[in-house]
């Protein structure tokens, strides 16, 4: 009985701290997250707006960054001179006015991003093109070009640079920038000690705001895949139970908790309609349980003697559920959404705990101790069909809570390699590491649509 309170304890405090066609080889699949084409992006002007580029281009730059998609050429590589508009091109120049001193050393660019941007009827215009710069005339070598129109002001700046950015990412087949997807995540900044409450911020880690006012501790969110419902885990009640609220009007919505001393880890079906979670209703230990997207119609699923907490539905295949469970040490698990067909997926080395769905609904990323100290956990990620892994983070403290972005390109986790638990992006492969907040302790992080 010691060993079972101990483990409820330790996975009390992880919730609050804390089959499909087989693909192609993991490394290779994550190694495809690295840059392709080897892009060149000048520093735009502005006609009566060029008080506003500095963040125009500092955001343009570092959306095409952190896309994963491109090389960047180094600002220092370009050629002296900068076309603004297609007219601009010359058969032969040598300093940056022909296409070919753009494909030649220094910059050695495959395509070329560049247009200006001017004040015009009191409002910013972006004038914005991409060129391939290895054909021979500008007309053959023109991808598009486009006219955005945004405020004049450093926020319309940033509003058509996302934009451009975006279409340039779309060209070469990415899902498009983050653009307009937020995440989700717990913090107790402004709050008193031991408190806990939902924030959300853009995914670039700007404006931040708090959704709930509690004054409890507040955990484990989830967004449905329309992004409009957010389920979270609360104390504010005494025991842990769910709540639902709009992301929309911040309003709390009906959510029937049926009686239990845990109810939390809320995952959603791809159609919303329903939720799958973890309760004690029935049992001294965690299982889990279906519902409709309101609490009611629930029903058990699980029926192991273990810890059954954190199910993940298959975004591809709601059939199918990952969970975190024992016995001995947490591990992941497959199972049916009949809870049949249990399957462990880990290896059964250290403990391995909060999994989550690719959009592919072939991967999922997962945090793992493997290798490591008991508690020390790095983030995985796992081909389900092959179990092949891939470690994206080594030796830099303890990294967890991993979510996929909706563009399946970027991860959200959970580090405290800056001594005190903070929210960071990375890309699929691992690079392109960003810290996204700063204040106070933040964590569980959850990537959802806007």
């Amino acid at each position: 009985m010691k060993r079972i309170i101990a483990f409820s304890a330790l996975t009390a405090l992880a919730l609050v701290s804390a089959m499909t066609a087989q693909g192609p080889d993991i490394t290779t699949w994550v190694k495809s997250f690295g840059g392709k084409p080897k892009l060149a992006v000048i520093d735009f002007r502005g006609a009566g707006s060029q008080d506003f580029m500095a963040a125009f281009n500092s955001t343009l730059f570092n959306d095409l960054k952190s896309s994963g998609l491109f090389e960047l050429v180094p600002k220092g590589m370009l050629p002296l001179n900068n076309p603004q508009r297609p007219e601009d091109f010359r058969p032969v120049d040598g300093n940056g006015l022909a296409l070919a001193d753009w494909a030649k050393p220094a910059a050695s660019a495959s395509h070329l991003a560049f247009g200006y941007t001017a004040a015009a009827g009191g409002a910013l215009a972006l004038y914005g093109y991409l060129d391939d710069v290895r054909q021979q005339n500008p007309q053959s070598a023109q991808l598009f070009g486009k006219r955005y129109a945004g405020s004049l002001d450093n926020a319309g700046a940033i509003k058509v640079a996302h934009e451009y950015a975006n279409d340039i990412i779309t060209q070469f087949g990415g899902t498009g920038s983050l653009l307009g997807s937020r995440i989700y995540f717990v913090s107790n900044r402004g709050s008193a000690k031991g408190n806990w409450e939902i924030w959300v911020m853009d995914w670039d880690g700007n404006n931040a705001k708090q959704l709930t006012k509690l004054g409890a501790l507040t955990s484990m969110p989830n967004i449905s895949p329309d992004g409009t419902k957010l389920a979270f885990t609360t104390w504010a009640y005494g025991q842990p139970r769910i709540e639902l609220i709009s992301t929309t009007t911040g309003r709390r919505l009906n959510f029937y908790n049926q009686e239990a001393s845990l109810n939390a880890n809320v995952s959603f079906t791809p159609d919303g309609k329903q939720i799958y979670y973890s309760s004690t209703a029935n049992e001294s230990l965690p299982q889990i349980y279906v519902a409709n997207a309101d609490g009611g119609g629930f029903k058990r699923v699980s029926h192991r003697n273990a810890i059954e907490v954190e199910p993940k539905v298959n975004p591809k295949n709601p059939g199918q559920l990952l969970i975190v469970s024992g016995p001995g040490h947490q591990q992941i698990y497959s199972m049916t959404s009949e809870g049949l067909n249990v399957e462990r997926v880990t290896n059964g080395e250290g403990e391995a705990s909060n999994p989550s769905w690719h959009p592919d609904g072939q991967h999922f990323a997962f945090a793992w101790t493997r290798g490591y100290a008991t508690g020390n956990f790095n983030i995985f990620v796992m081909d389900i069909g092959t179990k092949q892994y891939v470690q994206l983070t080594h030796s830099e403290g303890r990294n967890e809570n991993p979510t996929w972005a909706p563009d399946g390109r970027h991860i959200v986790f959970t580090s405290n390699r800056s001594g005190r638990p903070q929210i960071y992006s990375m890309l699929a492969d691992g690079t392109e590491v960003r810290q996204l907040t700063n204040q106070g302790d933040n964590k569980f992080p959850v990537w959802g649509v806007q």
